[in-house]
């Protein structure tokens, strides 16, 4: 006579692991905060003509990274840490250099008034193809770090509180005076230079 061999029932294996699935997609936490909080301009009009503008060379900072994640400043290369800073100075031109952006006057109401500042510059962002993300994350990052020390300093000066404890109509007047302009390229490929 045969003996039997006992079999395992298998038929509740599908509803186990179908609810092993669910557990582990609801408990899994996803860290999802790595991104750049970007306002886009709204998309142009089909029939609008776009025009080139013209930018003199003195009020824009050219900031590149290639592809091994160097950084290049006005044709120099600059570490990573050095870069809020080179900023700070292009976005100030405290000592009204010829070689950074004009100082223009405005006045910008009580209680900032009359102030010299740098109406019209910019700063181009411009990467590699084969960039990393984190290094391009770490150059915005330190740009916008920048703007938000002066920011804070303006605020600190005259409204004598951080710009986080400003209202909107103070803050607004705040970032009139610095205001944020980072223009970001096409990636292009650069190579190792």
């Amino acid at each position: 006579m045969a003996k039997k061999i006992p079999q395992i029932n298998a038929s509740s294996m599908a509803d186990i692991s179908f609810l092993l699935l669910i557990f582990f997609l609801v408990t899994t936490s996803m860290d999802v905060n790595q991104g750049l909080a970007r306002r886009l301009p709204p998309p142009i009009p089909p029939d609008q003509k776009i025009e080139d503008q013209d930018i003199n060379k003195r009020n824009l900072l050219i900031v590149k990274i290639n592809s091994q994640n160097q950084l290049m400043v006005q044709g120099k290369e600059l570490p990573i840490n050095q870069l809020r800073e080179e900023a700070k100075k292009f976005i100030l031109n405290a000592e009204d250099d010829a070689h950074l952006p004009k100082l223009v006057e405005e006045d910008f109401g009580a209680p900032i008034g009359v102030l010299k500042y740098t109406k019209d510059h910019v700063i181009s962002v411009q990467n590699d193809v084969d960039t990393q993300y984190q290094a391009y994350l770490d150059v915005q990052n330190e740009l916008v770090a920048a703007y938000n020390e002066l920011r804070n300093e303006c605020a600190r000066k005259y409204f004598h509180k951080a710009y986080a404890e400003l209202d909107e109509d103070q803050q607004k007047q705040v970032q009139k005076v610095y205001p944020q302009k980072i223009s970001e390229a096409e990636p292009k490929n650069y190579g190792g230079n």
